[in-house]
């Protein structure tokens, strides 16, 4: 079987842009339908009660601003908007990603195949149930490390000041580290890699890890585009470890 042709991508960013290319591809459309249903069902649900409550939750936020910055509120106002579009996105995208996680890793797992040239697994939904055990463990390790950060950078928010203009940017750079590690952890998890090897991979090539888990965590914000960013995210991610890190981990 033949390697499916495709220019490699210069930045991490490229390869999100990529995987909506790849997402469409002959033989991995089918794999794709039951992210995008999850993905509409969660967000899109989301951000219609996210819209309803938004004008309340940045009025109280920004009662809580010192008066001697009250002369930076137009500044802040845009911060407090990104803050709570970033924790909320970040929120619903983990919960739909804990319910596809079967269906993303066995998508990772034939978008691989297709860019290696390689046969993929053809268990079906045996394969799918067999793995829900060994998927779920993963996203519990990926919770784990997700909780206690989250806490205190949750806390960063509340402090006067501060939290209405570092907070939102220390955010949003640990919500894109954090999506770099969701995302990129499918194909990872596919070929045995422990977690924290997985980290520390990642952590080797933080650039490319930050710019692509930033680009994603801008689509999972942006109404509509965040109901496709799911499969295009995992498509991605597939690509840049067939293109960064398999080799250098021995995988074949």
């Amino acid at each position: 079987m033949a390697n499916y042709a495709r220019p490699r991508p210069q930045s991490g960013a490229g390869y999100l842009f990529q995987g909506f290319s790849l997402m469409m591809a002959p033989g991995l459309r089918r794999f794709v339908i039951i992210p995008i249903l999850i993905n509409v069902l969660l967000l899109g649900g989301a951000f219609i009660y996210l819209l309803s409550q938004v004008g309340d939750w940045i009025d109280h936020w920004m009662a809580s601003l010192p008066e001697w910055l009250s002369w930076l509120s137009f500044l802040i106002w845009p911060l407090v908007v990104i803050a709570i579009l970033v924790v909320f996105s970040y929120v619903f995208s983990t919960l739909a990603n804990w319910i596809a996680a079967p269906f993303n890793g066995l998508l990772a797992e034939h978008v691989e195949a297709k860019l290696s040239g390689t046969r993929a697994p053809d268990d079906g939904l045996a394969g799918i149930i067999k793995d829900i055990p060994r998927v779920m463990k993963r996203e519990w390790q990926k919770l784990a490390y997700y909780i206690p950060r989250a806490l205190g950078f949750l806390l960063l928010l509340w402090i006067p000041a501060v939290g209405q203009t570092v907070g939102p940017v220390i955010w949003f750079l640990f919500s894109a580290w954090m999506m770099a590690i969701q995302y990129c952890d499918y194909p990872f998890d596919n070929h045995k890699v422990s977690f924290p090897a997985m980290r520390q991979t990642l952590n080797q090539q933080r650039g490319a890890s930050l710019s692509f888990g930033a680009i994603v965590m801008l689509f999972t914000m942006t109404p509509f585009l965040n109901l496709l960013v799911m499969p295009a995210a995992v498509c991605g991610a597939t690509a840049m470890w067939v293109d960064k890190h398999k080799a250098s981990l021995g995988r074949n």
